[in-house]
């Protein structure tokens, strides 16, 4: 009960926001951003369990990310509404706050080792494309996915356990981590796990850029062959065989049958290379998806993890409460882009969006008509 008490009484040291547009422009930023991260990936969800075409490993994956931001846009900015209403004060229980809190922090981790895992799937599309194809399938998609939620619950739910490290932080406006001094608590751990991830992320889609840009002026072997009605093998891929194989006594006999089929092997394996070509094609524009989205991650939550950091190693960080409420702002933000920038870089998400719509189906079934 006292530290209860002390946790409420170093909670409301700070005031409330003076002016009450301060408020208001929070409440309607929260609320635009929080209705815009349930539309979208609500919709995303919905095109990508109805259209078929899409039940592959990276659409598998961008579903999971898109749930995480789904629970945690329904489940953590009402109570951050209702917070910025109140005067930014936790008008619930002590214990809703750590589950809410718990929530939070597993939602983020489980965000950053979703990229990670997003990033080793493109670094196999791309180096390893045969692997990829018969391996990342549904159940190598579960594994990551259920890698991603067990490594998010080890990391956030040892602070359960431990006295006033969950709490609700009145400068933020939510229930989160505590971040203290290094010596404090445990929030060096955890920021210096969250920056690895990111960074190792990043490294991944480095290394991939590497290979792309080391890989980019090889072409395939083009092998000519060598031309011949009676082994004397004449044409630009003889290669001084001609001679050899008349002193062998090749070209002296009778004369063997004229090879065919060769031009129709010749072709078909040719398409057969355009295909796979542009199989590869596809994949290196969602690895470029997926790494606008991987960025956007580490730009949004940046500017809070800077904040985390002074706090971490300054005893008395006397950060602005302008700079708090942005950096909190963004990475509620982050929640909402994934979608966005889905439809806008993904050809194949927007020509599924297409199809669900009805107006957009008759026109299409109409335009031939129409052209006749």
């Amino acid at each position: 009960m006292a530290g209860d008490e002390q946790e409420r009484s170093s909670a409301s040291f700070l005031p409330p926001d003076i002016y009450p547009g301060v408020s208001v422009a929070k409440l309607a930023s929260l609320w635009i951003i929080g209705s815009a991260s349930l539309a979208g990936n609500l919709l995303f969800a919905f095109i990508a369990l109805k259209d078929r075409r899409l039940h592959r490993a990276p659409y598998f994956l961008m579903l999971d990310l898109c749930l995480g931001d789904l629970i945690r846009s329904s489940l953590c900015f009402p109570l951050v509404l209702q917070s910025v209403s109140h005067g930014s004060q936790w008008t619930h229980s002590q214990r809703s706050c750590r589950i809410v809190a718990f929530w939070a922090v597993l939602l983020c981790f489980h965000a950053a080792f979703m990229l990670l895992s997003i990033s080793l799937t493109r670094y196999m599309a791309i180096a390893h494309h045969r692997f990829y194809c018969k391996r990342v399938r549904g159940w190598a998609c579960a594994v990551f996915i259920s890698m991603a939620w067990i490594l998010s619950t080890a990391m956030a739910l040892p602070p359960v356990f431990e006295l006033g490290t969950y709490r609700f932080i009145q400068e933020e406006a939510q229930c989160t981590f505590e971040h203290r001094y290094v010596k404090a608590n445990d929030s060096l751990g955890f920021l210096l796990m969250l920056v690895s991830i990111v960074l190792a992320t990043h490294f991944i889609y480095m290394k991939l850029l590497f290979f792309i840009y080391d890989h980019r002026k090889m072409k395939p072997a083009q092998w000519t062959p060598a031309i011949s009605h009676n082994w004397s093998f004449h044409g630009p891929g003889a290669a001084g065989q001609a001679a050899a194989n008349w002193i062998a006594g090749f070209g002296r006999g009778p004369t063997p049958p004229t090879l065919i089929g060769m031009r129709q092997s010749t072709s078909q394996g040719h398409i057969k290379r355009l295909v796979v070509l542009e199989e590869f094609k596809q994949e290196k524009r969602l690895c470029k998806m997926f790494y606008i989205i991987t960025f956007l991650f580490l730009l949004l939550w940046a500017p809070y993890i800077v904040a985390c950091y002074l706090r971490v190693f300054m005893k008395t960080p006397s950060l602005p409460q302008g700079y708090l409420t942005v950096s909190v702002w963004l990475t509620f933000v982050q929640a909402g882009v994934n979608p966005v920038v889905c439809f806008l870089l993904n050809k194949e998400v927007r020509v599924s969006l297409r199809s669900c719509i009805p107006c957009r189906r008759n026109q299409t079934q109409r335009d031939p008509y129409i052209d006749t």
